[in-house]
């Protein structure tokens, strides 16, 4: 009877510590912001599923800036800005400062980062060259890990070099409007990082490291009947297992959904959460 009485005064004594919390932080992809997380719903599903939001980190001429929103309760979540249209290297520089200001804020708990479409590109970027210490998890959402024909259709788009280029200029601005052309042309060292792997580009280079030994988790959106799936990555190109490095040790999910984001991901990213580490 006295050794239940300790084994209970242990197990009350455990249930009073403050529990390990899971810090996730939401990456967007190109044109998009931290407010794609909120307008496509995904903040709203998890914070109904005990996730809350912190604040959001922004790039400013005196370095990281955080705006936060009075949240303390429930699992902490953080959205961050990053300048999309910058090449990915520059990206995840940006996020690294991030990522070290919220290790400061919760030294003692791990970090899952979520991250859609070229976001988890850049996030790979990150791992490979800098991991944080306690990022134990990453999950991409429609991510080019293989790059997208997207990418090389833009660059040629906006490619207006010689002795025709003032021509093609006007057409390409005609059908696309001019706000569109001068987007694509701001981004053309993105654009390269995002075409297919070939020898010299990035993707080429990034497939071939050692990636820290992490879980790796890919979101794939496909197709069905009803759904075209996603226009703008292909699926095949999504998925981390095709990594020679992560081959052995990413895991899929496949969601019939176009490219954006939807409250279906905020969903899946709770359930993911809730996973044990160890499970394969």
């Amino acid at each position: 009877m006295r050794f239940f009485r300790r084994l209970l005064g242990l197990l009350l004594l455990l249930g009073c510590l403050p529990a390990r919390a899971e810090v996730l932080v939401l990456v967007h992809g190109y044109l998009g912001n931290a407010n794609s997380w909120t307008q496509s719903g995904v903040i709203r599903i998890l914070d109904s599923r005990g996730h809350k939001l912190v604040g959001t980190y922004y790039p400013s001429a005196e370095g990281v800036t955080f705006l936060g929103n009075g949240s303390e309760s429930g699992q902490p979540v953080y959205t961050v800005n990053l300048p999309s249209m910058l090449p990915v290297a520059l990206q995840a520089d940006w996020l690294a400062l991030y990522l070290r200001d919220i290790g400061e804020r919760h030294p003692d708990d791990t970090i899952t980062l979520a991250a859609h479409s070229a976001g988890g590109v850049v996030a790979r970027m990150l791992l490979v060259r800098n991991p944080p210490d306690r990022v134990s998890h990453l999950i991409t959402i429609a991510a080019p890990h293989l790059g997208t024909l997207r990418a090389n259709q833009a660059l040629d788009a906006v490619d207006d070099d010689g002795f025709l280029g003032p021509l093609h200029r006007w057409v390409v601005r005609r059908r696309t409007g001019s706000f569109l052309y001068y987007t694509l042309k701001a981004s053309r060292g993105l654009l390269f990082d995002l075409t297919p792997p070939r020898p010299g580009n990035l993707l080429y280079w990034l497939n071939q490291q050692p990636h820290p030994d992490i879980r790796y988790t890919s979101i794939i959106r496909v197709g069905s009947v009803r759904m075209p799936g996603d226009r703008i990555v292909p699926p095949i190109s999504q998925d981390m297992r095709l990594l020679s490095p992560l081959a052995d040790r990413a895991r899929s999910y496949q969601m019939a959904q176009g490219h954006l984001l939807t409250p279906q991901d905020g969903h899946l990213l709770a359930n993911l959460l809730q996973q044990a580490p160890e499970e394969p």
